[in-house]
């Protein structure tokens, strides 16, 4: 089954490319920041029977050398099919594309990523007629991010180091810099990783953690951040809802009937002075209707 996890240990890569560089850096391989890169269709099915795809294949066209197509696959066990799936995945790409193909293999097990290394041999008899040498990046090599101001300047290395480090015992001190850096960051650019990391940390106390952060934790208080907005938003519309609830609850204690248009005001409305105001008379009027006395709420936004 495929699962969050693994969809964002190869999409990033699509969706945010400038981590390339630096994951290439801790694989010894030289590449330019300044590279174009774009993705192609993952589909290398020939025949119908037969039908095979990438998780991610990138058209990489670097400012210092010749294009190449980078395969990303996301592990996240041992699976002995894939020995002869991923040489079959490098043939087909070069023959289609005429262009050189390494393959970037990215897992969150140590066990696993061990396994990816290869080299995978296809031949007998003492003859290797081929070998598939995959690029491997986890927990061993990737970089632990836990510091604030490298997690500001590359949030997307940082957010992906939080994913493959998910079950490490950094994981705290990870979320804890990202959070801090996103928070400082402008919503459209943090937004992403946000969100990423909330879906694709799966069913992990990482992932508790990471709600508890971004929506409790503030860190440039009065400072109208976009967790700062969001936190008091949210505990707003809470407190409107509890004040809602004891004026209806305090009609119908007095049998004061609640046609659906007042119910609709006293339930829709966000404003906290004018909710407190009616829970105040709540206790007074003769009919509800009288709660509002000509005043106008503002809808929930």
């Amino acid at each position: 089954m495929v699962t969050s996890a693994h969809e964002g240990m190869h999409r990033i890569f699509q969706e945010r490319p400038e981590i390339l560089t630096p994951v290439f850096s801790v694989l010894g391989i030289a590449l330019p920041e300044k590279a174009t890169v774009h993705a192609v269709t993952t589909d290398v099915t020939e025949t119908r029977p037969l039908s095979r795809h990438v998780d991610t294949v990138l058209h990489v066209d670097p400012s210092d050398g010749e294009d190449f197509l980078l395969a990303v696959e996301a592990q996240e066990r041992r699976d002995p099919k894939k020995e002869s799936s991923w040489a079959y995945y490098i043939a087909y790409l070069e023959a289609r594309y005429g262009l050189p193909v390494l393959l970037l293999v990215v897992c969150r097990n140590r066990a696993t990523a061990k396994w990816a290394e290869g080299p995978f041999d296809c031949g007998t008899r003492g003859w290797t007629a081929q070998r598939t040498y995959p690029l491997v990046v986890g927990p061993d090599n990737l970089p632990v991010i836990t510091d604030e101001r490298t997690a500001a300047e590359k949030p997307a290395m940082a957010a992906f180091s939080a994913l493959a480090h998910a079950h490490s015992t950094d994981i705290d001190a990870i979320l804890d810099a990202l959070g801090r850096a996103l928070a400082g960051m402008d919503w459209n650019a943090a937004s992403y990783f946000y969100q990423f990391l909330d879906i694709t940390l799966g069913e992990t106390p990482a992932r508790d953690k990471w709600r508890d952060l971004v929506t409790y934790v503030n860190y440039f208080p009065g400072r109208g951040t976009v967790l700062e907005k969001a936190y008091l938003k949210g505990e707003a519309k809470g407190e409107a809802k509890g004040e809602a609830k004891g004026i209806l609850r305090v009609l119908e204690v007095r049998d004061l009937p609640v046609s659906d248009e007042v119910r609709e005001r006293i339930t829709t409305c966000t404003d906290l002075d004018s909710l407190n105001d009616w829970l105040d008379r709540a206790g007074t009027v003769t009919r509800a209707e009288d709660l509002f006395d000509g005043e106008q709420c503002p809808p929930l936004s």
